[in-house]
């Protein structure tokens, strides 16, 4: 992966994560508004796009997509930090780059953000975003939270 792939990747996962925050909704409920196409067409706008606000490139998102609000509230009632939408886009990106296959990294963007990891992840009541990269990668390969 390039430097570019890697800021494109990195851009567009904390703007799935930012668009998912502001809707109430589960990572994956973006990633399936999106689609294939409308994550290609993320990660080949990123390099314009991150000059402009996420609240604005997210607006036109959830727009154009028709993505409503869901329930999916982890933030409203958490008791500790919450790490910023960046910081859990460069973890996504991280697990993205460390988990596709070359020429792959597109599909493994959308099975990473529709699995379990990526609600796991999400759940800040947790401590399991701080936990090493490698051991969400391995749990997320393997289909469960490892012991």
């Amino acid at each position: 992966m390039t430097e570019k792939e890697r800021n494109d990747y990195f851009y567009v996962c904390s703007l799935i994560e930012f668009t998912a925050r502001r809707t109430k909704n589960r990572r994956g409920v973006i990633v399936r508004a999106l689609g294939r196409d409308g994550i290609e067409k993320q990660l080949y706008d990123a390099e314009v796009n991150h000059c402009l606000s996420f609240e604005q490139v997210s607006d036109e998102i959830i727009e154009h997509y028709g993505i409503t609000d869901g329930d999916f509230d982890t933030i409203t009632d958490c008791s500790y930090t919450i790490p910023s939408f960046m910081d859990i886009g460069k973890l996504y990106s991280i697990m993205i780059e460390d988990c596709a296959l070359p020429g792959q990294e597109t599909d493994e963007l959308i099975s990473i953000f529709s699995s379990f990891i990526s609600d796991r992840i999400s759940d800040f009541q947790t401590d399991l975003y701080y936990q090493n990269p490698s051991y969400l990668e391995c749990s997320y390969q393997a289909g469960y939270l490892l012991d």
